[in-house]
């Protein structure tokens, strides 16, 4: 998609908006230059006005150099109707799943090639969880990224399958080996993990499809799936299409208050 160039605004205000507006779906991650330029700025000017954005939180740079939207703007942007609203939404059954299994169980969306963690209820048991509600974690060693992952376009899953890092020796490096699992996600309807994404945990998760679209993955943490995977993955099944209706009466104008 061809990027659109903002013009010059003529405030230092209107400059340093101008260039989180260059950030958009398709344009995730921006260098100096491709920033400057859909800001309609000068190279000197953006680079100056980076720098205080980088250090408000506003932005953020990558190992790479390239600036992506950072944590700060996150936080704030989850003040948004929007945000808020899925979250809110989704609250009482993640507090209903967690009720009827004790176990860590997760909110995400697909962030560039990470699951963002939108909410999290700690379970019982002790097993070893990284997420932390605004974390973001790779996509291809977690249950909850592997389905946002197996319903993302062919140029996300490219760019995952490109960038296959290690994290325990159980995470799926090979991109053949994960293509079949995305394939075997989307034709099961849910996807998992054994110790992918830290030792000792597995995963469950499915997607929350509303309006023909995955808006998010549900997902749960436990030890071991040996005797209870067709037990949680219909309660993962049925959160998750509770969140979907709850999220259509929420955006149908005709829903009762």
């Amino acid at each position: 998609m061809a990027g659109n160039v903002s013009s010059p605004s003529t405030t230092v205000t209107g400059r340093a908006l101008s260039l989180v507006a260059a950030f958009d779906e398709d344009h995730r991650r921006l260098t100096l230059t491709e920033l400057a330029t859909r800001a309609g700025l000068p190279v000197p000017t953006a680079h100056r006005l980076l720098a205080e954005l980088v250090e408000w939180g506003a932005l953020a740079r990558d190992p790479r150099g390239s600036y992506v939207i950072g944590r700060r703007l996150w936080d704030l942007g989850m003040l948004a109707p929007v945000q808020r609203g899925l979250r809110d939404v989704a609250s009482p059954y993640l507090h209903d799943l967690y009720g009827a299994t004790h176990a860590t169980v997760h909110l995400a969306v697909r962030d560039d090639l990470s699951a963002l963690y939108l909410d999290r209820l700690a379970g019982h048991t002790s097993v070893p969880v990284v997420s932390t509600v605004g974390s973001r974690l790779p996509l291809h060693a977690t249950g909850v990224g592997k389905v946002l992952l197996a319903h993302s376009s062919e140029q996300v899953v490219q760019e995952a399958l490109a960038r296959l890092e290690r994290v325990t020796p159980y995470t799926v490096t090979q991109p053949g080996r994960l293509r079949r699992q995305l394939e075997q996600v989307r034709h099961d309807g849910y996807a998992v993990t054994r110790e992918e994404m830290s030792l000792g945990a597995c995963s469950l998760a499915v997607p929350v499809v509303s309006r023909e679209r995955v808006v998010a993955a549900l997902g749960i943490v436990v030890p071991s799936l040996e005797s209870s995977q067709v037990r949680l993955v219909a309660a993962l099944q049925v959160a998750a299409r509770g969140i979907a209706r709850s999220l259509g009466s929420a955006d149908d104008p005709r829903a009762t208050p």
